[in-house]
């Protein structure tokens, strides 16, 4: 039986290689010299610093172009607010998110089952699989996917015939 899988994944690499370039050029700016201004990363969570908002949204205008350069959709970051530090320097934390939630998966398959298709769609952790008996009814699911979720990135993966 044919199918395929909805993921959410990010390349963590082109991440890291995007993060690199960002502090690359915010030490070379003129605009940042004699600033702290940089960006650090612990798993999936990248913490932004600045000497204040204005250049906190400048790393961040920096670090949004280098990943949408480097091919990375920028709607899987998810910001929190930005918060002091010592004296009158701030920092925020972006969490960059991998894989469908629970309540999203449950979004996807309801979606699924209220287009009429005669496709079956079942939750696998954090993906969602989508069988169904031809190829052209999953075609017709993955247009519709891609048209209703836009608030997040979805990839099509593992396909099989």
């Amino acid at each position: 039986m044919p199918s395929f899988d909805i993921v959410s994944e990010v390349n963590d690499v082109e991440v890291r290689n995007a993060l690199e370039q960002t502090n690359k050029e915010v030490s070379t700016r003129f605009d940042f010299k004699g600033s702290d201004a940089r960006v650090d990363q612990a798993e999936k969570v990248l913490t932004l610093f600045a000497d204040n908002d204005f250049q906190l949204d400048q790393v961040k205008d920096i670090l949004t172009a280098k990943l949408t350069k480097r091919g990375v959709d920028i709607r899987c970051l998810d910001e929190a607010k930005s918060e002091k530090v010592s004296g009158n320097k701030v920092k925020q934390a972006i969490t960059v998110r991998t894989g469908i939630s629970g309540e999203e998966a449950k979004k996807i398959v309801k979606l699924i089952k209220d287009s009429k298709l005669k496709v079956q769609a079942a939750i696998q952790g954090d993906e969602v699989r989508v069988s169904g008996a031809k190829r052209d009814l999953l075609q017709e699911c993955i247009a519709l996917v891609r048209k209703a979720v836009t608030d997040y990135p979805v990839q099509f993966q593992n396909f099989r015939d």
